[in-house]
């Protein structure tokens, strides 16, 4: 296992060895895929969660990549929505490896409801995972991403939709591209690249817990092939911007099979 991963890598010809990334709900979907595949080329991993559940599976894709990539991680659980939560999770990765080379925000939170019934609390919650958390996670990436560093956000190509019902979620996410624009700017000086990336509708739990069977089908028929976004079409995307990709900076990335186009 451990040869055929070498020799990929030496055909891809990327090394990340010697770097750390910050994935943050890295234990499972989306994230945990991102670890693994940022492990796989060399780097260390510190592996973000937010809810005591999520600790075993954090632990058990620690094992996994020290078995299989032979790099070191860090677990940790933070609430990135407190400024000084997020502060913690960077401080940590750097005390334990010394800098902080990839920063990638992949948590987030969803609400398929008209705007009509959306409660208070409701309100709150989404911005505070998807807006708050992701601020606070920008502000931390400033003090503590090495310059030539990349940060990612993973936002939705519901940003691109005319839709109803979304309206609260794509509330929440837009913000996080214009923060992630104006970051690029203002950490050009730095060599730091900052981009979005916009999956579609994902065939992970995070989506299925919203839709019906009849809306699942037709959001089907919108990506090529008749498929939904699948974890595996976003991670090279993701992996691709902080490697050989870097001189991209300051753009969202619509990945969504032809569902949206911005």
């Amino acid at each position: 296992m451990f040869v055929f991963i070498q020799f990929i890598m030496s055909n891809l010809d990327i090394n990340l060895k010697g770097k750390t990334a910050i994935v943050t709900g890295g234990t499972k979907n989306l994230g945990a895929e991102t670890v693994k595949e940022l492990a796989k080329f060399g780097a260390n991993i510190v592996i973000h969660y937010h809810s005591d559940s999520e600790k075993s599976k954090g632990e058990s894709l620690q094992n996994e990549i020290k078995a299989n990539f032979q790099t070191e991680s860090l677990l940790i659980k933070a609430d990135l929505s407190i400024e000084s939560e997020s502060d913690k999770l960077f401080k940590l990765t750097k005390e334990k490896f010394g800098s902080i080379d990839i920063a990638i925000n992949n948590a987030g939170k969803v609400l398929k409801k008209p705007i009509g019934d959306v409660t208070t609390e409701e309100y709150d919650s989404m911005f505070d995972i998807n807006t708050k958390a992701s601020f606070q996670f920008l502000k931390s990436c400033y003090k503590y991403v090495a310059d030539n560093g990349s940060i990612v956000f993973l936002v939705t190509s519901l940003l691109a939709a005319y839709t109803p019902a979304y309206g609260i979620y794509q509330g929440a996410k837009a913000p996080v591209e214009y923060f992630s624009k104006t970051a690029s700017k203002e950490l050009h000086s730095r060599g730091i690249s900052v981009n979005c990336v916009a999956p579609g509708p994902m065939d992970t739990p995070f989506l299925y817990g919203q839709e019906t069977d009849e809306s699942v089908a037709f959001f089907k028929t919108q990506g090529l092939g008749g498929r939904l976004t699948k974890v595996e079409d976003i991670v090279p995307i993701v992996r691709f911007l902080v490697t050989e990709g870097r001189w991209i900076t300051g753009q969202t990335i619509y990945a969504s099979g032809g569902f949206t186009a911005h």
